[in-house]
């Protein structure tokens, strides 16, 4: 484990150096162009910031999450982390993996939020690697019930404990401090500088919202930095009238992890929720639309759950703004969850060659 001291942070960012952090990913994700999509979408110029390629068991956004939660587990001496979330969640295979990196153990409640009887949802995918990983599994029947998964995972670390493991749980709703938002504070830190030295300005950065902590952290390490970037949070797992409500508590949270003022109004937190229907996790036209043109334009590869529905939305604002703008998609992995979809998706690209015949 390493202190986040190695790295020297503006005082804009509070305490961020002094926070323990545990680390999984050294370097810098690429910022590349998108030339071939930006000519598709007769619109904005188009960049993407390659947060999938993180290295750690298939990459993704979590890896920077996680350098902060579980740098507060070895902190506390646990030996076993405890985290909760959807079948096919990236958070819990990266999780998986970060703890065994560290050599701890990690055990895993897995939520039923998607309402699915394909065998390659539950036995591919991010599940897959998830045994793969050694995570030892157990089961949760509500897929809307945050607080209740939460009671439900300490009940489980109760047991550890009784049994002679100390456990440190990653909570899924809110309420807790918001360790893993810092991730993506230090990634604003990180992207400025890029953008500096390319001599690139960005004005949108597109940005699935989902826990929050991707979007939050972000959001307010810009706005901490003074800049005044606009960060489109696009909705995939609520509607943005209660996700408004997660992304601005877990700002004041960051404020007081760093022991900073607040630097985030209520006009910075701008979220798009067009393209969650029918809700979290279930594929929609338009996704999977994106999913396509991703791969067959750029090369690309996206997920159902989070990025096809943010490249979706992407693809929306590149088409409705002046071309003078550019936008900068943030890719946060999750290619296995491909894999647990692949039936819906080889179906669409049957149906489009069939209808280019």
């Amino acid at each position: 484990m390493n202190n986040s001291t190695d790295i020297e942070f503006p005082v804009e960012l509070g305490c961020l150096g002094s926070i323990p952090r545990a680390e999984l990913f050294s370097g810098q994700t690429a910022i590349e162009s998108m030339p071939v999509l930006s000519r598709h979408c007769g619109g904005a110029q188009l960049f993407v910031k390659r947060d999938d390629c993180t290295g750690l068991a298939f990459g993704g956004n979590k890896v920077r999450q996680l350098e902060f939660y579980l740098g507060e587990a070895r902190k506390q001496n646990a030996d076993t982390v405890l985290i909760t979330g959807a079948v096919q969640s990236n958070f819990v295979r990266m999780a998986t993996a970060g703890a065994a990196k560290l050599g701890m153990e990690c055990h895993v409640q897995l939520e039923a939020r998607v309402a699915t009887d394909s065998p390659r949802y539950h036995d591919s995918g991010n599940l897959f690697l998830d045994k793969l990983l050694g995570a030892h599994l157990y089961f949760y029947p509500e897929g809307e019930d945050e607080a209740g998964a939460d009671r439900k995972l300490s009940e489980i670390a109760a047991d550890l404990r009784s049994a002679g493991r100390k456990t440190y749980i990653i909570p899924l709703a809110p309420g807790h401090a918001p360790l893993g938002a810092l991730g993506y504070v230090v990634t604003a830190h990180e992207l400025l500088g890029q953008l500096n030295e390319m001599q690139l300005d960005i004005d949108e950065i597109v940005v699935g919202s989902g826990s929050g902590g991707t979007h939050s952290g972000l959001l307010f390490g810009l706005r901490a930095l003074a800049s005044d970037i606009r960060v489109t949070g696009v909705c995939v797992r609520r509607y943005a009238d209660r996700q408004v409500l997660r992304i601005r508590e877990s700002c004041e949270q960051i404020a007081g992890l760093l022991k900073t003022e607040p630097t985030v109004t209520d006009n910075d937190i701008v979220l798009i929720d067009d393209f969650l229907a029918p809700g979290y996790g279930v594929l929609n036209p338009a996704t999977l639309d994106a999913i396509m043109l991703g791969a067959q334009t750029e090369g690309l590869m996206l997920d159902p759950v989070y990025t096809g529905k943010t490249f979706a939305a992407l693809i929306s604002r590149a088409k409705s703004i002046d071309i003078e703008r550019s936008i900068l998609f943030l890719h946060t992995g999750g290619l296995p969850t491909l894999f647990a979809y692949r039936d819906e998706i080889v179906q669409a690209l049957e149906n489009n060659e069939k209808r280019a015949t």
